[in-house]
């Protein structure tokens, strides 16, 4: 078979093997492909892998030789998978590679914005604690996690990692997910509630027309002035403009972000100069392990389906 991997680069930068995947067929793998070059690098494929290089209708169509696509990622918001199930092409992602490692960097936002750990190390870089008439010093307030309300929106594999790990610290937790569970760990609320009670909200939904700016002005007006917004989940799941006001204005008391709607994001994206906004670059999902997780997974998912049992499909035929 002949494979071509659109964006190879994030997913393995040079620490993992693609060896797995060469042998599975006549493998091409390009470090990343802007959307002029699409059509052209896939001419041939009878598989395409991609992990944020978005594949249209128009895209999918046009490749007579496409017979499966796989997404290096669990979202897989990129591609139309409509229009692949009507030309029978399965999409295939990858959704358990990345729970633990997502899980924590979620903990590590809550923790820095709850003791501001980085922004503290920086001030005494600075010269500021050799300069303090006291033996100690603290910018804003420092915020107990023990007794505190974490709200998870979408309790999935790697929400419901991160309300166990904040169970741990004795956290209450309240979930809201569209479809309700019929036994559940945790208790399962409206959103409504969930974002008036929430010390800590913490986004890991899917991105979809449901869930699209699930976080917009009405929605932030709900939630306590001292509580905080986490997204290490899907950028869009945010309205920015409207997280920006509301930082900006002490609506809320500030949001760690590792997702942003676009990315690299324009410089003038007005969460990059926010109060109290914490952004790291997309790397939740990053780790050696979790990226070699992520390429065995989909060898195997393309194994699978060329042995006529396709798994991880989320564009199912029937």
């Amino acid at each position: 078979m002949n494979i071509v991997v659109l964006d190879g680069f994030t997913a393995n930068p040079g620490d993992c093997s693609w060896e797995p995947l060469h042998a599975l067929g006549n493998s091409k793998v390009y470090d990343r492909s802007s959307p002029d070059e699409v059509w052209e690098r896939a001419q041939s494929a009878d598989v395409l892998l991609t992990n944020k290089v978005p594949l249209s209708r128009a895209t999918i169509n046009g490749l007579p030789n496409l017979k499966y696509i796989g997404v290096l990622a669990t979202g897989y918001n990129v591609v139309d998978v409509d229009a692949a199930r009507e030309r029978g092409i399965p999409v295939c992602n990858v959704p358990e590679y990345g729970t633990p490692n997502t899980a924590q960097a979620t903990i590590a936002l809550m923790l820095e914005l709850a003791n501001r750990t980085g922004h503290h190390a920086e001030t005494v870089r600075a010269g500021r604690w050799s300069r303090s008439a006291d033996f100690c010093y603290w910018d804003g307030t420092l915020t107990d996690l023990q007794g505190a309300t974490l709200g998870v929106i979408g309790l999935g594999r790697i929400g419901a990692m991160v309300a166990r790990i904040a169970s741990a610290f004795g956290m209450r937790i309240l979930a809201h997910r569209r479809r309700r569970l019929e036994d559940s760990e945790f208790p399962i609320v409206g959103l409504e509630q969930l974002l008036r009670e929430s010390d800590f909200v913490s986004l890991h939904c899917p991105l979809t027309e449901h869930t699209k700016e699930i976080m917009n002005r009405d929605r932030l007006q709900l939630m306590k002035s001292s509580a905080f917004l986490i997204n290490t989940a899907r950028g869009a799941l945010v309205q920015e403009a409207d997280l920006a006001a509301a930082l900006n204005t002490g609506l809320i008391a500030g949001a760690g972000l590792d997702v942003l709607s676009v990315e690299p994001p324009p410089a003038s994206n007005p969460l990059l100069s926010a109060a109290n906004c914490i952004i790291t670059p997309h790397i939740a999902w990053a780790t050696p392990n979790a990226r070699r997780r992520l390429l065995h997974a989909a060898v195997e998912n393309i194994q699978k389906w060329a042995a006529g049992a396709p798994q991880n499909v989320v564009n199912p035929m029937s």
